[in-house]
C-alpha cells in the first residue's frame, strides 16, 4: 500500500519541522510549504491526500490556499490551524471545504488523531465512490448487479443477443432477475423505442390468459362488451416477455407456437387473422425438458422458444457479488425510506455471504429493505440478522467436523457415504422435490441427478 501524502503549510520553521517528524513517524509521506504562494504552486504540480495549513499566513493566507485547493484538487482533504483562538475563522474555513480544525498550541496526540480521522474519512469516501462507480459501470445492466465471472457471461450474452431477432429463453430459479435480463435485452436492442410488454403466465388464471395475450372480440364471452386488444398487439413493433411460460396450458402452447411460426393469431371469438411484428422473450424456473418427458410441455414449442438459451446463476453460485448487491440495495432503500444505514459489520457480511439464498436476489433485496426500516442507522450487526442467516456460518463449519479413528479409515468410502447421507437427508427435507433438494445442497439440479445415479438412488419422478 502506498504512503498517504500530506502537505504542511506553516510559516514557523520549528513548528513545521516538529509536525514533519511526528507525522513521518506515523508512516506518512510529508512535504512542507513555508508560505501560501509556495503551497499553491505545489498543489498545482503534485497530488496530496491531505493539506494541513495555518489560516494566518503572510500575503497569501490559508483561506486562499483552501480556495485554490478546491479548484485544483477538490477530493483532497484539508485541516486548518489557527493560533489566534478564533473559532469563527475555523468555522468559516470549514464552510469553504476544510474537514476539521485544530488550535495552537497543538499536542502530538491531537495532531495524530485529527490527521488519522481526516484520512480515514477520505478513504471511506473514496471507497464508496469507487463502489458507486462500479454500480454505474458496464456491470450494471438495468439494475442487474454483479462483477462475478458468472455474471460477466450473462452480460456478454445480453450484448450478443440484444440486436438479434432470435427468441431467447431465460432460465433460472425464482428471484434471479429473469425479467430484468429481458428488459436489458429489449432496451439494448433496435426495438428499444418500441413497447416492452411483460406477462406473467403463472399469475393469470388459465381462463383469462388467452384473452390477456391475444385479445377478444365483442361478445366473445359474458362480459366482453367491446373488442379488446391483447398483449401481443400492444407489443407490436417491440418485445413481449412471457414469464413462467412453462405454466402455460397445452391449448395456449399451440396458439403460441402458431405466433412464433407465422407472426399471426385470431382474437378470442374472432376469425380474422391479426398480424404482429413482435420479438418474443420467454422465461421459466421449470425444467422444460423434464416437462416434455411428462407430456406437460410441447417439444416443438420448446425448440422454438430456446433458439438462444440464457441461464442465470443462482446467488449462491456468485457469492462474490453479495457485498455489491447489499450496497446497491442499502443505498436504494436509504433514499426511498429516508434512513441512514451505514453498512454491514464484517461478521454480518460473512454470514450473509455464506447463506444459501433460496430466494436469490429477491430475498436479499427484501432483507435489506427490512433492515433499513428496522435498524434505520448505524451498522448491521449479526444480531440484526434472522436466525437462519446467523446459523449459516456454524452450518458450514459443522460439515467439516468429525472424529478421526486412530486406526485410520478409507477416505474415498467415507466421502461417498457422507455425500450419500447428505443427499438423502436433503431429499427427505424437500419432500422428494429435486429442485428444492438441489437448493438445500447448494448445487445445480443436473448435478444432483448425476450424484443420484452415482449413488444408485432413485433419480426419476
Amino acid at each position: 500500500m502506498s504512503q498517504e501524502r500530506i502537505l504542511i503549510v506553516e510559516d514557523e520553521p520549528d513548528l513545521s519541522n516538529v509536525f514533519v517528524e511526528v507525522l513521518t513517524m506515523e508512516g506518512y509521506d510529508v512535504s512542507t510549504a513555508a508560505n501560501g504562494e509556495i503551497a499553491m504552486q505545489m498543489l498545482s504540480e503534485n497530488s496530496y491526500d491531505l493539506v494541513l495549513t495555518d489560516l494566518y499566513l503572510p500575503k497569501v493566507d490559508g483561506f486562499q490556499v483552501l480556495a485554490h485547493l478546491q479548484r485544483v484538487s477538490p477530493t483532497t482533504s484539508a485541516i486548518v490551524m489557527t493560533g489566534h483562538g478564533s473559532i469563527e475563522s475555523a468555522v468559516e474555513a470549514m464552510k469553504q471545504g476544510a474537514v476539521d480544525y485544530i488550535t495552537k498550541p497543538v499536542t502530538f496526540d491531537q495532531l495524530r488523531i485529527v490527521v488519522k480521522k481526516a484520512l480515514d474519512l477520505q478513504r471511506l469516501q473514496r471507497e464508496n465512490q469507487l463502489l458507486r462507480q462500479q454500480l454505474k459501470s458496464k456491470y450494471h445492466f438495468a439494475n442487474i448487479i454483479g462483477t462475478s465471472a458468472a455474471m460477466q457471461q450473462v452480460f456478454d450474452m445480453i450484448t450478443k443477443v440484444s440486436d438479434a431477432e432470435s427468441t431467447v429463453l431465460i432460465l433460472g430459479e425464482s428471484g434471479t432477475g429473469k425479467e430484468l435480463v429481458a428488459r436489458a435485452i429489449h432496451f439494448h436492442s433496435r426495438r428499444a423505442e418500441k413497447p416492452f410488454v411483460p406477462v406473467n403466465c403463472g399469475a393469470i388464471p388459465e381462463s383469462l390468459l388467452e384473452s390477456e395475450l391475444f385479445g377478444h372480440e365483442r361478445g366473445a364471452f359474458t362480459g366482453a362488451a367491446r373488442t379488446r386488444m391483447g398483449r401481443f398487439e400492444l407489443a407490436h413493433g417491440g418485445t413481449i416477455f412471457l414469464d413462467e411460460v412453462g405454466d402455460m396450458s397445452p391449448a395456449l402452447q399451440v396458439k403460441l407456437l402458431r405466433v412464433l411460426q407465422e407472426q399471426s393469431f385470431e382474437r378470442v371469438g374472432g376469425t380474422k387473422s391479426v398480424r404482429v411484428d413482435v420479438r418474443i422473450l420467454a422465461a421459466t424456473n421449470r425444467d422444460l425438458e423434464e416437462a416434455i418427458a411428462k407430456n406437460e410441455f410441447r417439444e416443438d414449442l420448446y425448440y422454438r422458444l430456446s433458439v438462444i438459451p440464457l441461464t442465470l446463476p443462482p446467488l449462491r453460485e456468485r457469492q462474490e457479488d453479495i457485498p455489491l448487491l447489499l450496497q446497491h440495495f442499502m443505498d436504494q432503500f436509504n433514499r426511498l425510506r429516508k434512513r441512514k444505514l451505514q453498512g454491514f459489520a464484517p461478521r454480518a457480511l460473512q454470514m450473509l455471504s455464506h447463506y444459501h439464498w433460496p430466494g436469490n436476489v429477491r430475498e436479499l433485496e427484501n432483507l435489506v429493505d427490512r433492515l433499513v426500516v428496522l435498524k434505520g442507522q448505524g451498522m448491521i450487526e449479526p444480531e440484526d440478522l434472522p436466525d437462519k442467516m446467523r446459523a449459516a456460518l456454524p452450518a458450514v463449519a459443522a460439515v467439516a467436523t468429525m472424529d478421526l479413528p486412530e486406526e485410520g479409515f478409507c477416505l474415498d468410502a467415507a466421502v461417498r457415504a457422507f455425500e450419500r447421507d447428505l443427499i438423502t437427508k436433503a431429499l427427505r427435507k424437500a419432500d422428494g422435490v429435486k429442485n428444492r433438494a438441489a437448493q438445500i445442497l447448494g448445487i445445480k439440479r443436473t448435478t444432483l441427478i448425476e450424484k443420484l445415479k452415482r449413488h444408485s438412488l432413485p433419480s426419476s419422478g
